[in-house]
């Protein structure tokens, strides 16, 4: 279901940087686009942590 509805949307980020009124859409596409992985690397990185800490108390 999510793969159609992907298919649907059919986004176009150089046409909206294209279309944009100024140059902090810009800047708001490039900090959407990784804000996803940083919360990624985060969320992998306090799980990391919390699972060798917790090795290391046994």
């Amino acid at each position: 279901m999510n793969l159609l509805i992907t298919l649907l949307q059919d986004v176009s980020v150089n046409e909206k940087l294209k279309n944009a009124p100024d140059d902090s859409y810009g800047i708001g596409v490039f900090i959407g686009t990784l804000l996803p992985f940083v919360v990624l690397v985060i969320i992998a990185f306090v799980i990391y942590r919390y699972n060798k800490n917790r090795y290391k108390d046994e």
